[in-house]
């Protein structure tokens, strides 16, 4: 795409930049000490014309190329084709998807096709790091419409990033930044599976035959309601009225799991060990106390402790009684979903709290177990890279 000019800067946008947002000291002081131009995304990311726009119903999980969405889940992948329309070859490695409804960008680098609202665009470099650099920066200049069309906004957002001396995009400089990042990143995963026990993946006798008897369990409906004593939606809090703290602060949608901001205002008035619901469904565990905008219900109880594990259960349980009901047309109130009911495993009619605690115990490890061998790999790695 030839070499990109950055816009002369205006003190007005320094003071707004966003980045990446906590950055250890030594990787800070690199971001303070490089140089930055400003450059617009349409020189960017080139749009490409979509000649065949898929339905879901095109897709099936037994092809090889994929399909993308414009969903924030699983990438943005919903299924698979025999017949891509975009190639990644050695002439065109690399495309970027933008979910237009969600704002999700993704990398994809082998050859796939996507379904309605979604955009494809060819990046300016071939450079997956720098990309990933470019996305993260690009995705916090994007705001959240809901569920709108947000490539109206995005296209013409304007970015921050590394520049060399003559005054050209800086790749190698973002490509160094984020390997490092994510090194460090590897390291802490690391401690914290040490400290926390998790990097012991080793399924006891119990949950194994969790994992073996799933199948056989009996399952019985149970209202929301009789499992959760408190169900309650959030307060409206407008954007300017947030004051900056450390309160997590809740509203609808997926990305980061709905936690959109960190304020000091009054409202975490909802526990740690809860649930939350969206109006489009979205259901998310909270460990810890937060603040809840008025587009999000909460459900806990008081008069029954219950283990994270069995929190979880209940989560995805909501979720899937949930799935594909609630739309941007058709919002979700928390005092509607009273009376909803969710399938639970039971023993002698009641909620069989241990097959739920034993069978979320036994997944965590199993996830755990992936997460652990792939720190180790890139811990491997990295100490191979340094004896070089």
């Amino acid at each position: 795409m030839g070499s990109f000019q950055p816009f002369e800067k205006s003190s007005e946008r320094n003071r707004r930049r966003k980045r990446f947002g906590k950055i250890d000291a030594p990787l800070g002081e690199k971001l303070q000490a490089v140089k930055w131009g400003e450059y617009k995304v349409g020189d960017l990311f080139r749009i490409q014309k979509i000649s065949k726009m898929l339905s879901k119903e095109d897709t099936n999980d037994n092809s090889d190329f994929p399909v993308y969405s414009s969903e924030s889940t699983n990438n943005g992948i919903i299924g698979y084709t025999d017949n891509p329309e975009f190639i990644c070859n050695e002439e065109t490695p690399v495309y970027i998807t933008f979910g237009d409804h969600t704002r999700t960008v993704n990398i994809a680098e082998k050859s796939f096709s996507v379904l309605d609202n979604v955009k494809v665009l060819l990046p300016c470099t071939n450079n997956i790091l720098a990309l990933l650099f470019m996305i993260a920066t690009w995705q916090k200049q994007i705001p959240n419409l809901g569920y709108s069309r947000h490539w109206k906004v995005a296209k013409d957002c304007v970015l921050s990033l590394p520049t060399t001396a003559n005054n050209e995009i800086d790749f190698d400089f973002m490509e160094s930044f984020i390997r490092e990042l994510e090194e460090e990143r590897i390291r802490e995963l690391s401690a914290y599976l040490t400290v926390s026990g998790l990097s012991d993946a080793t399924l006891t006798e119990r949950e194994k035959l969790a994992l073996q008897n799933f199948d056989t369990l009996e399952w019985q409906e149970f209202r929301y309601d009789e499992i959760f004593n408190h169900i309650e939606q959030g307060r409206r809090l407008k954007k300017d009225d947030q004051k900056a703290g450390n309160i997590p602060f809740v509203m609808s949608g997926v990305t980061n799991k709905g936690v959109v901001n960190y304020i000091s205002n009054p409202v975490a008035s909802f526990p740690a060990n809860s649930l939350t619901v969206d109006i489009f469904g979205n259901t998310f565990y909270r460990s810890f106390a937060y603040g809840l905008g008025d587009d999000t219900g909460a459900y806990w109880s008081d008069e029954k402790e219950y283990s994270k594990e069995e929190m979880l259960f209940f989560t995805a349980s909501i979720g899937k009684s949930l799935v594909g009901k609630y739309s941007y047309g058709h919002k979700l109130r928390s005092s509607q979903s009273l009376g909803f009911k969710m399938l639970l495993p039971v023993r002698n009619g009641v909620p069989d709290y241990e097959a739920m605690q034993d069978f979320i115990s036994a997944m965590q490890k199993l996830v755990i177990k992936d997460v652990v061998s792939y720190a180790d790999d890139k811990i491997a790695a990295t100490k191979e890279l340094v004896r070089e």
